[in-house]
């Protein structure tokens, strides 16, 4: 069961009062541990799809000096680079010095947004290549999500794997939501084009509730399931690009794997094959 509240117009006017203020737009709860949001987007700002910015709340009052500290935490923005908006996809944790308030926005409030963006995450850290893997786990999906709706990436490459791997069937509704959008919202036909469009591949599993495909994508690749589902070969330096942003588990596990194949790590500075998300886990 999802919920989305839309925002108003009077709230949509609302004079900021927080530093490097933006305001909440919509908010949309996919299950009780995870939740989207858009917020305003900055006039001046610029990124590429694919990168994060720091957002966060201002801290409960401090009990000796009634300050406040603003809570920031590094979070991926899932809307592309030419969205007039700025959407993002988190987690809550209950006790979580940020998410345990972040969860409880509606339209209207305000949240800090650092107009700063970076990230490796981006089509410049990787080297040119046919195939374009996405490899993501939990709230990982979010970067993945704003450059699977830029056009330059289904521009760049023949085919696009995107593989989304979560506990439970509904943690997968927010990539699977998006990616069916893609195919089927006219605007994004339009944008991304059918024959391109064409080139995706979404690949789910769960780990613990039954779906269709089970297990961790790491271990559906170091036993080739992935191959033999997708009819690939393997993974190769010389056509294989691979993205990773999830638990640093993941994150670990991927590399080794990507490595095995003789790909090597990239960065903004020195592109190669492959590229991992380091500033946070998901």
């Amino acid at each position: 069961m999802t919920e989305h509240n839309p925002v108003t117009e009077a709230s949509a006017v609302k004079i900021p009062t927080l530093p490097d203020a933006q305001t909440v737009t919509s908010v949309k709860h996919w299950t009780d541990r995870l939740f989207s949001f858009r917020v305003t987007r900055p006039a001046s700002l610029r990124f590429r799809s694919g990168e994060f910015v720091m957002i966060g709340l201002m801290g409960d009052p401090h009990p000796e000096t009634g300050k406040q500290k603003p809570l920031l935490r590094a979070y991926s923005i899932a809307s592309p680079s030419w969205d007039e908006e700025l959407e993002f996809y988190s987690i809550k944790v209950q006790d979580g010095p940020l998410t345990s308030k972040l969860q409880h926005i509606q339209p209207g409030d305000e949240i800090i947004l650092r107009p700063k963006p970076v990230g490796t995450l981006v089509h410049d850290a990787l080297l040119p290549g046919k195939r374009l893997w996405l490899f993501a786990t939990g709230t990982g999906f979010a970067p993945f999500a704003s450059l699977l709706r830029d056009p330059q990436t289904f521009e760049d490459y023949d085919q696009i794997i995107m593989t989304h791997t979560c506990r439970d069937v509904a943690e997968l509704d927010y990539g699977r939501e998006l990616i069916d959008t893609l195919r089927t919202d006219e605007m994004m036909v339009e944008l991304l084009g059918e024959e391109n469009l064409s080139k995706l591949v979404y690949y789910p599993t769960t780990t613990r509730e039954t779906s269709p495909k089970m297990g961790r994508i790491t271990d559906l690749l170091k036993d080739g399931t992935v191959f033999g589902d997708l009819g690939i070969d393997g993974i190769s330096a010389d056509t294989d690009r691979a993205m990773v942003c999830g638990s640093l588990g993941l994150n670990t596990d991927i590399k080794e794997i990507l490595e095995g194949f003789g790909l090597e790590e990239g960065a903004n500075s020195d592109p190669k094959h492959y590229v991992v998300e380091k500033a946070f886990v998901g």
